[in-house]
């Protein structure tokens, strides 16, 4: 791997003359795909790109993020450093990004030279709540009431009117539980604002859901579509826990999931995947919580049990290439591992991987932290025995926090 450093100076130099900006539409195995970030979603998306027979250059503000490892090229630099972002630009024949914190001034630099797969547009809608809520009910979709909130009078004014428990969340930057605050209308409007701490946030009415679901929709530039099946997710302090697959719904809210998810990629204008979670409510209706123009933490399991995996119909999509087939080949049970795991030492490997079934996955991150993705597992089983694989994959994952101990089993 080839690692480029940045050298923060914003003079971007001209393109150059044989390098066609966007109007390319489809890129065959061997041309270059460029990351925008370095996490697990970013290495996952560069070993699928890989194995298609595709190069890979990474470029990300941290050195040597997990991607780096996979990729053939690797700028290290500030995403508002154009010159580094020319050099990258010179360097790929089509952008795609791996989380959706992106300045959108950077986006919209890269798509001057080249294809940007979701571009600048999608992205500053789906990275931004207000945008997104505003999106979300401006074209019919199903969302919870919320308000947009610019300072404490407005949230007092808010907490008022929707009298009900809510979740203040901050407009950018949120992700994993972060920046949010759960509120009753006494509470104190000021204090909440200062502790906040954002210019700008959501205020969302608590909804009383049944379950979660996400469903995962690929779309290429002919305006193709796919979605995934349905799979059904739990949280735990705001974090992705556990994702079932396939979800146990109604099929008809499996459908209805499936066709406002397809609905969104459509009027987003998407090219690659986007990925909508819902509220599930008691008598089956939908209500989208959130959107991300990405692989999805909750199609971790796709890697094993669906025909052609999130990662790969990502590559497929951004490059124009035919989407592949996405029934399930098993059904699975994907838990993520987070550092908590590791607070009493390395964590029991070993008895993980003496399990049938079992598919470990782990990103290459050096410093486990309480909260910080790791790695996940997916545990595949037969429909029949779905309840008992996940409370199996469940136990497993408190089983190797005991290290040696864990022998006992």
């Amino acid at each position: 791997m080839i690692k480029i450093e940045g050298d923060n100076t914003n003079e971007a130099p001209a393109p150059s003359e044989g390098k066609s900006p966007v109007s390319a539409a489809i890129f065959l195995p061997g041309a270059t795909i460029g990351i925008l970030g370095s996490g697990q979603l970013g290495r996952m998306s560069a070993m699928a790109a890989k194995s298609l027979g595709y190069r890979v250059a990474v470029l990300d503000e941290v050195a040597d993020g997990p991607a780096c490892s996979c990729a053939d090229l690797s700028f290290t630099a500030s995403f508002d450093d154009l010159d580094a972002l020319a050099r990258f630009a010179e360097a790929v024949d089509v952008v795609t990004v791996e989380f959706e914190n992106i300045p959108i001034g950077a986006l919209e630099f890269l798509e001057t030279r080249v294809p940007v797969r979701p571009s600048a547009s999608v992205v500053r809608t789906c990275q931004d709540r207000v945008l997104e809520k505003e999106f979300l009910q401006n074209n019919g979709f199903p969302v919870a009431p919320f308000r947009v909130i610019n300072s404490a009078e407005e949230l007092a004014s808010a907490l008022s009117e929707l009298n009900s428990l809510c979740i203040l969340k901050t407009a950018a930057l949120g992700y994993d539980g972060k920046g949010q605050i759960s509120l009753k209308p006494s509470d104190d409007a000021a204090s909440a604002w200062k502790q906040l701490a954002a210019p700008r946030a959501v205020l969302e009415q608590r909804i009383a859901f049944a379950s979660e679901a996400s469903v995962i929709c690929a779309r290429t530039f002919a305006g193709e579509t796919l979605c995934f099946p349905v799979q059904a997710n739990v949280h735990r302090n705001g974090i992705l826990d556990i994702t079932t697959v396939p979800a146990q719904l109604n099929p008809s809210v499996l459908v209805k999931a499936q066709e406002i998810t397809s609905a969104i990629a459509v009027k987003l204008g998407v090219i690659g995947l986007i990925t909508a979670e819902f509220f599930v409510m008691e008598n089956g209706d939908l209500i989208v919580n959130e959107l991300a123009p990405r692989p999805h933490n909750s199609g971790h399991h796709t890697l094993e049990t669906t025909m052609t995996s999130q990662f790969a119909q990502h590559v497929r999509a951004v490059c124009g290439l035919p989407l592949g087939p996405v029934e399930l080949r098993s059904s699975g049970v994907m838990v993520n591992l987070l550092g908590d795991l590791w607070q009493s030492g390395e964590p029991d490997w070993e008895l993980l991987l003496r399990e049938a079934g079992l598919f470990l996955h782990l990103y290459g991150k050096r410093e486990p932290k309480a909260g910080r993705k790791m790695g996940h597992f997916t545990l595949l089983s037969s429909q029949a025995s779905h309840p008992e694989a996940q409370k199996r994959a469940i136990e497993l994952r408190e089983l190797i926090k005991y290290g040696a101990e864990s022998d006992r089993l």
